[in-house]
Parts: C-alpha cells; structure tokens; sequence
C-alpha cells in the first residue's frame, strides 16, 4: 500500500488535467510533497502541500473569473487582482471581481464560491422576509434580493453572485447575459 494513499484520489478530486500548463504545476509540487514525505521530511512536504492547495484556489479563481462578463457596450472591466486575502477572511474558498466602469459611473460584480459565508448566506436569500426592505428580482432562472439597489443571488446554493454601485437598470443587461447553468457546474 502507498505510503499517501491519498494523492491519486486528491488529483482525480480536482479535475486537473495535465493538459495545462498550470496542471504541470500542480502535478509537480503534489510530487515534491510525495517526495519529501517518503523522505520523512514532514516540514517540506506540509509546504509543498500547502502551495499545491494555493495553485488549485489559483485555477479555481482564474476559472471563476472566467463568469464575469464583458463589460457593456462603452464601459471598461478591470478584473481584481486577488481577493486571497479577502476570502481566507471569509471562511476560505474562491471568489472574483470586476468593476465596471463608464466615465464618472461604475459598479462591481462579485463573485465568491464555496465558503462559509455564503453557505450561511444561503438561508438568508431563501426566506424573503428575513431581508428586511429587500425585492426578489429574477434574473433568467435565478432569484436575486434587491436590497436598496444591491443586487444579489445565490447559484446552486453555493456561489454568490452581487452587483452593486450603480442603478439597478445598468447591472441587470450585465447580469442577464451571465451563464448561470453553466456557472452552476463550477469547480466540479
């Protein structure tokens, strides 16, 4: 039996495919962890364990990212650098961001999957009355609450989706050309 029993199971969790340059990665540092620990060398291998999780939250965020919308027609994106360090506040997990911006107008589209914030969240969305003043809005097949103009939903009752900083007529065309379906699939 191997001694990291693990590690196939571990890879064949994450879906990667070596295909990608980024997998290459992943797969090397997984190895140094294997290495290092049949070396008995505990420290290493909790390290390398460790950035191999962080390259896999780096695929995750790249793959998150890849939902937010092209800005629309005379606006600009700019996607957020990292929200890392946001998320590992959070609870842990994934998220995204992009603000959109026309002139002296802009708003953001946030996105944040598979933490605890969100799961506590998802109680909150489902239960209209305990969102004190806020709308259900439906976009495609997804309910949203407009709260005093933020708009937010909850897809497969793990990633959260909330736009804000702008009228709700200006985000609502951006967040209808979202693919919620497939977002649903997300990181599976």
């Amino acid at each position: 039996m191997s001694r990291f029993p693990l590690l196939p199971a571990l890879v064949a969790c994450l879906g990667v495919s070596a295909a990608t340059g980024h997998a290459d990665e992943i797969l090397d540092t997984i190895d140094a962890a294997r290495a290092a620990y049949e070396a008995g060398n505990i420290q290493d291998t909790t390290e390398e364990l460790a950035y191999a999780q962080q390259l896999v939250r780096d695929l995750k965020t790249a793959g998150l990212s890849a939902f937010l919308p092209g800005p629309p027609d005379g606006w600009s994106r700019e996607i957020g650098a990292d929200m890392g360090a946001a998320m590992a506040m959070l609870g842990g997990g994934v998220g995204a961001e992009a603000t959109y911006t026309h002139g002296s107008d802009s708003f953001s589209v946030t996105l944040m999957a598979d933490n605890a914030m969100v799961q506590a969240f998802a109680g909150m969305l489902g239960n209209a009355a305990m969102l004190a003043g806020g709308k259900r809005v439906r976009i495609g097949s997804e309910k949203f609450m407009n709260q005093d103009g933020e708009l937010t939903g909850l897809v497969d009752n793990r990633i959260l989706v909330q736009a804000s900083g702008a009228p709700v007529e200006t985000m609502l065309p951006l967040l209808e050309s979202m693919d919620f379906e497939e977002m649903a699939g997300f990181g599976r």
